[in-house]
């Protein structure tokens, strides 16, 4: 799907590949998902289909689509690198992934949302086209101190070291090499890392669903995941009513307005379009 909406890219205008996508989506939704007529919270998709959405939801705000601030000899690579990749390699470059550093264990995935940038962490993300290093506020405030060259604080430079080894071995691993790129919060490299994310939490909506504000705000007018969701849900549900009222209507119209001499397709025009009310009516129950 992403091969050819870059494909569409080329030949189409922006606005009308993302409304295509969108499109794609919806029908994709009504096909393979499960829900009840009115209920917008029954929506369910299958296990092989659940995270199908939020990577539509990256694919829109990507580099790929979007050419805001990208040459176009970046934006030709960026779509050329796309193309002969494997599958493995184009979900990096879609939806990257996001590492957390931290004291209190192990390091794991987190979600690529601002949620997940905390002062006492370390991040590192893999976009596939760059390898970001990014120091939460305390943890950049630290490192400025020289903590890590003091006696007792061994455990402070481990946790420097460890996303750095990490991100050495991709480097090592990856043709063509990727731009290496180490930041702090709040500095002017942390917008590589900062325009990735889920924008779940920004400059004027405070919380996520209406709670306190945590992690990262983000100075963006972009819609959140969350927004995004519910948006196409809603458009599961309405547009099979879109067509009974729309579709259907139009076709007696086209009718009434026949001869009489004609009544044969007057008869099969009708036909078709009961049977595809019907269609349309069993489909969302």
């Amino acid at each position: 799907m992403a091969r050819i909406a870059v494909f569409k890219a080329e030949i189409d205008d922006g606005p009308d590949v993302l409304r295509w996508l969108d499109r794609m989506l919806i029908r994709l939704c009504q096909k393979f998902a499960e829900y009840r007529k009115d209920e917008p919270q029954s929506f369910r998709l299958s296990e092989n289909f659940s995270i199908y959405p939020q990577f539509m939801f990256h694919l829109r705000r990507s580099q790929f689509l979007q050419v805001f601030n990208n040459s176009p000899d970046e934006t030709a690579y960026n779509r050329h690198v796309l193309n002969r990749e494997d599958v493995n390699n184009s979900l990096i470059m879609i939806q990257p992934t996001l590492m957390s550093y931290g004291f209190e264990g192990e390091p794991q995935p987190v979600l690529l949302d601002s949620v997940s940038v905390k002062p006492d962490s370390i991040l590192l993300l893999d976009t596939f086209f760059y390898i970001l290093i990014f120091h939460g506020e305390t943890i950049a405030a630290w490192r400025k101190s020289g903590y890590q060259d003091q006696p007792g604080y061994e455990n402070f430079k481990d946790l420097l070291e460890a996303p750095v080894a990490n991100s050495q071995e991709l480097l090592t691993d990856r043709f063509p090499i990727p731009r290496y790129i180490v930041c702090d919060q709040n500095g002017s490299q942390a917008r590589f890392l900062l325009s990735k994310l889920n924008p779940s939490t920004t400059h004027v909506s405070g919380g996520q669903y209406g709670s306190a504000p945590t992690g990262q705000a983000i100075f963006t007018d972009d819609v959140s995941l969350q927004v995004f969701m519910e948006h196409l849900k809603k458009y599961v549900f309405y547009f099979v009513m879109a067509f009974v009222l729309c579709i259907c209507p139009a076709c007696f119209f086209v009718c009434f307005k026949l001869k009489t001499n004609v009544w044969p397709l007057r008869f099969l025009i009708q036909l078709c379009a009961i049977v595809l009310c019907r269609l349309a009516v069993s489909g969302t129950s």
